[in-house]
């Protein structure tokens, strides 16, 4: 049996089924009057779908490295070439780089069509697949081209997650960490299917408070300040949740230094990484003073250097964090 969490957005709103064999709602939920699908995947993903309608597969490269303008330019072309119309849809099957891809080329075929996500990692399920938010990257850093566009549904088969890798499934751990300090109290004692949708609900509830990120959202970037910098920086080395995880030390550390949180909570952020096995320390051969500056270009940083930081209040947004402050949270966590 599934658990359906609904993403209220008045017309817009959507409903993410969580669970075993969900995948196989597929056909329910393509959008209505829709002819023909765009099945956007990638070749290492071993499953093969049937929205119930007329469709063709377009297989992206592998790798962070697909998520391009590039890449973009090639989906919306091949479906140009095949005759695709507004009235049709598109559907991502895939991790966070394939509903990241599959959503922005939504966004902006023939200015928008609509969309959905079936999400195969664990990363995608509780994150990267809900909320809207899509784009591709840059040289200069993450994310930095996309568009809010959300899905017309979303579906997150737990049985998809017995394939992965176990890396693969450590990296979405480290966003599930990241709920924990938004909310979700001790997550690491539910079963799969509940921790997935507990981590859905958080979201969703923030996403219809704040679905264009003017303020609330930003706490769903917990972590993720030093995390994009240590992508950018490294070249993506590192996998997303594990880069996420250290972001989460780091933040922890910044926070404990501005007085906003005390050494048990500091200590609460430890037990949630070692509980999760994820790491706790800057990769080896990062220059701190390099992501320091990398921070600058941050989505977040208008007025000055912007960190998501816990506190009393819970997590919450400050600007204007002082560069000594996180100089020496680096240096905590190396």
């Amino acid at each position: 049996m599934s658990i359906v969490v609904p993403v209220e957005l008045a017309e817009r709103g959507y409903p993410v089924h969580v669970g075993a064999g969900v995948r196989e709602l597929l056909p329910e939920v393509i959008p209505e009057g829709a002819k023909r699908v765009a099945m956007i995947t990638q070749a290492g993903i071993p499953w093969e779908l049937d929205p119930g309608v007329d469709h063709e597969v377009i297989v992206v490269p592998d790798g962070e490295e697909a998520k391009s303008l590039t890449v973009v330019e090639q989906i919306c072309r091949r479906m140009t070439t095949a005759g695709f119309t507004r009235a049709d849809a598109i559907v991502g099957v895939g991790g966070g780089v394939v509903t990241d891809l599959a959503g922005f080329a939504a966004a902006v075929y023939h200015r928008g069509i609509r969309f959905v996500s079936v999400s195969t990692t664990l990363l995608g399920q509780v994150d990267a697949a809900i909320g809207g938010k899509t784009g591709v990257n840059l040289p200069e850093g993450k994310n930095l081209v996309g568009a809010f566009w959300q899905p017309s549904a979303v579906l997150c088969d737990t049985d998809m997650l017995a394939t992965l890798p176990p890396r693969e499934f450590r990296s979405g751990v480290g966003e599930v960490a990241k709920y924990h300090f938004l909310g979700g109290g001790r997550l690491d004692e539910l079963e799969l299917d509940e921790r997935v949708a507990a981590c859905v609900r958080i979201k969703a509830e923030v996403v219809a408070a704040d679905e264009r990120e003017g303020g609330r959202r930003a706490i769903l970037n917990y972590g993720h300040t030093l995390a994009h910098a240590i992508e950018t920086a490294g070249g993506y080395d590192l996998r997303h949740g594990e880069a996420v995880a250290v972001g989460i030390a780091y933040a922890g550390e910044v926070a404990l230094r501005l007085g906003r949180i005390d050494e048990n909570r500091m200590a609460e952020h430890r037990r949630v990484l070692s509980a999760y096995d994820l790491p706790h320390s800057l990769p080896p051969g990062l220059d701190p003073e390099q992501l320091l500056d990398l921070f600058q270009r941050d989505k977040k940083a208008i007025d000055g250097i912007t960190f998501v930081l816990d506190g009393d209040r819970g997590v919450e947004t400050v600007v204007g964090v002082d560069r000594t402050v996180l100089a020496d949270a680096m240096e905590a966590i190396r």
